[in-house]
């Protein structure tokens, strides 16, 4: 397998589409590994995802936002379809995407974007990638949605009905805003199991190879991928999910399908988007703004909490600068001491 791919190769994005905890960091460092660019500003690792998410925290905020001004959030069960705003108002949106994105990735041949809040956002951020004409590839990885919601249980506290189909609905979208690109499904396990086979399904599916894979590319991610990296493994009857379990499992099925060999034919989910659509037009106006009302809170927390760590820094470097000029004064001191004693 090992190959450098050289200059020549044409330039293309790499999209990291899915759900939230469902191997997204595993996909998008697997292909930063293999040549394709990360955005300047990372979200660092933390408890909950140790080797770190590799994706732009920055994005990740504006996505928020951008949700927030069409009443939705990131853990919005019903955000499919997209919502696009007013005219005015969405056009703006697309121009603030336009000059992040150019902050974050510059020059960059191999953009590599993973937030999965794209998934539901994909019209906006492919008009982004139209306005500086730049071609894309997809990477959807396909993990169990009772081992998303596992993971999901542990840090958000989510029940598993509403995580199950929040991954019924980022799966949906990510499948339907790339259904024009080249793609690739790809199993989580699989990954895990043998990546190289799945690089051979995501450059067959793509029609290109991946920008730079060498054999230190390929040592480094033999390191990387190792099975401690699966924390839940889904056990369970995925259709007795009270409320969505049967609808989850016909999306699951499809998509696991789709990881495995040929994609299989559209209908099953395009039903799928249906019952969705009929439980958001029932329970949309319960759901949606609690869900956005939340996530304001929270970004008005988080700004707060980061407030008060920049003045907490601002406050420990004026310490330390003002115990440097005390020893310094201390020192001078000392110095007319022995001055005048010798006089």
């Amino acid at each position: 397998m090992a190959r450098t791919t050289t200059r020549s190769a044409k330039p293309a994005a790499y999209l990291v589409l899915g759900m939230h905890r469902s191997g997204t960091s595993a996909v998008t460092q697997l292909l930063a590994l293999a040549g394709a660019e990360l955005p300047q500003n990372v979200m660092p690792g933390d408890e909950h995802n140790a080797r770190g998410y590799f994706e732009p925290w920055k994005v990740a905020l504006f996505n928020d936002a951008r949700l927030r001004a069409a009443g939705s959030a990131w853990d919005d069960v019903f955000a499919l379809p997209y919502a696009p705003l007013p005219k005015a108002d969405e056009a703006d949106w697309t121009a603030q995407a336009l000059t992040l994105y150019r902050e974050e990735f510059g020059e960059a041949r191999f953009p590599l974007l993973k937030d999965p809040r794209v998934s539901v956002l994909g019209p906006m951020w492919r008009e982004v990638l139209k306005t500086v004409d730049m071609p894309a590839r997809a990477v959807i990885p396909v993990r169990s949605p009772l081992a998303v919601a596992g993971s999901l249980a542990r840090r958000d506290g989510f029940p598993v009905e509403k995580s199950v189909l929040l991954w019924c609905v980022y799966m949906l979208a990510a499948e339907l805003y790339s259904r024009d690109l080249p793609r690739a499904f790809v199993s989580y396990d699989g990954l895990l199991a043998d990546w190289r086979a799945e690089v051979v399904r995501i450059e067959t599916a793509h029609g290109a190879p991946l920008p730079r894979m060498s054999p230190h590319a390929e040592g480094q991610i033999d390191q990387f991928l190792t099975g401690d990296l699966r924390h839940n493994a889904g056990a369970g009857d995925l259709a007795a999910v009270p409320l969505v379990g049967p609808l989850a499992k016909t999306v699951h099925d499809w998509f696991e399908a789709a990881a495995v060999g040929p994609a299989p034919p559209l209908a099953p989910l395009e039903a799928a988007a249906v019952q969705i659509a009929e439980l958001k037009a029932k329970m949309g106006v319960f759901v949606s703004p609690v869900t956005s009302a939340l996530s304001a809170a929270s970004a008005e927390l988080d700004e707060e909490r980061q407030q008060r760590l920049r003045e907490r820094l601002f406050t420990q470097e004026l310490e330390t600068e003002l115990a440097l000029l005390l020893r310094e004064r201390a020192a001078i001191d000392a110095q007319i001491d022995a001055m005048l004693a010798a006089r």
